[in-house]
């Protein structure tokens, strides 16, 4: 890897219109990581282990950034996706795996999210069938007739309303004395405890994530003046997603962790009913829904345009929203065919509790390929860009931490 795209900067402006320019890749990839699967790990670590697993969620936002970083490194650099670095850098079989998995860890992410939906649906009567056809539409018709500009601020704006967990942390009322010291006291040596760790370390970093970003940059068009801003973008939206988890954590610490209710937190739905009573009918049931359903669109929206991208690397087809529908008919039809897919399935009223094991199995296995792959691009990038010296050995750690527990995670929750 040997060049350096140059195009044009994006904005010549003062640091904080560049920032407002430049935003969006980051924030909306984050948003989509705090999705229905990792609100119930937080949910779950809350009302098991009350405050025991919120340190945690703050340490977890450098390693978030840390790997993210190099997303946004690769792609403003390179000018290319994930999966054509990986071609171009390895060969068209590895990147064939690479991509052949990731798109299975997509489908099943996304059956995930429908799901979530038509849960949300169903809470206010609405029929799943009916949830199912307004969302797929609505995201079929969004994607066809808008920029990615346009679709970034809409998967922003509906990604806003996961900041409704903050406003549902507050009305729990939380001990501030009994938060500081639960942080502190760590059950190391206890075997369920270590099993959450995991969890929510392997909920953290998804292979979707690594993918999505760099191809946003990309299809951004922001530049090497603009990567200051985009690493910028990129914390800032580490920070928002691991707020938001242990605001959804503080939520049920304070609430069941306190109660001992033993109430069963398998779903969205599930942890809203538990917490209605705390949190008052009518506000604990609208909050969560509202979180719910601005966490699993937001994922949809990133997951099936991921899956879309990266096969358009490797066919070697036009894959952008920049492109009508008549020019990228490969990027549209796979968009169009697993939104499609996906609503039908969810729609036929399949059980898909055991689907949530396979995915967890899925990005499990799928972690340590992807952010293997990451590391080597990046220290394969030109100076001065490229990773190395002390700073590499830190992103070496993170990784190898992040792998670790995730596969663990994925194995254990089988077992």
């Amino acid at each position: 890897m040997t060049t350096v795209v140059q195009r044009a900067p994006l904005f010549h402006r003062v640091r904080w219109v560049r920032f407002a320019a430049v935003a969006g890749p980051g924030i909306v990839v984050m948003l989509a990581d705090t999705d229905a699967g990792s609100v119930i790990t937080a949910a779950q670590s809350g009302a098991q282990w009350g405050y025991q697993l919120l340190l945690l969620q703050l340490i977890l936002a450098p390693i978030l950034f840390v790997v993210q970083e190099l997303t946004v490194r690769l792609g403003i650099v390179s000018g290319k996706g994930h999966g054509d670095l990986i071609q171009q850098q390895f060969g068209r079989g590895w990147a064939l795996l690479s991509v052949g998995t990731l798109v299975l860890a997509c489908i099943g992410a996304l059956l995930s999210e429908l799901s979530g939906l038509a849960g949300a649906g169903l809470m206010f009567g609405v029929p799943v069938s009916l949830t199912m056809a307004i969302v797929v539409g609505g995201l079929i018709i969004m994607a066809y007739t808008s920029s990615y500009l346009s679709v970034e601020r809409i998967a922003m704006c509906i990604g806003a309303f996961e900041l409704v967990f903050l406003v549902v942390a507050w009305r729990a009322h939380p001990d501030p004395a009994a938060m500081l010291s639960g942080s502190l006291s760590i059950p190391w040596k206890e075997p369920k405890y270590l099993y959450l760790v995991a969890a929510n370390i392997g909920a953290v970093i998804m292979p979707w994530m690594v993918f999505y970003q760099q191809s946003a940059v990309i299809e951004k068009k922001l530049t090497i003046d603009d990567l200051r801003a985009a690493r910028w973008d990129t914390a800032f939206g580490a920070i928002v997603t691991q707020v938001i988890m242990a605001a959804v954590l503080i939520a049920t610490a304070a609430t069941l962790g306190k109660a001992h209710t033993g109430a069963a937190l398998d779903t969205v739905q599930q942890i809203a009913q538990a917490i209605t009573p705390f949190l008052g009918e009518g506000a604990g049931k609208l909050l969560f829904a509202m979180g719910m359903i601005g966490s699993a669109l937001v994922a949809t929206i990133v997951v099936t345009l991921t899956a879309a991208r990266t096969m358009g690397e490797v066919l070697g087809v036009k894959h952008s929203l920049e492109h009508a529908p008549r020019e990228a008919p490969w990027f549209y039809g796979i968009y169009t065919a697993s939104l499609v897919t996906g609503g039908l399935f969810v729609a036929s009223g399949v059980n898909l509790v055991s689907l949530s094991v396979g995915v967890q199995v899925m990005n499990a296995l799928l972690l340590p390929i992807v952010l293997g792959f990451l590391y080597l691009l990046a220290r394969r990038l030109p100076e001065p860009h490229r990773l190395k010296d002390g700073y590499a050995i830190v992103v070496a750690l993170a990784i190898l931490l992040s792998a670790g527990f995730g596969v663990f995670a994925g194995i254990a929750g089988i077992l």
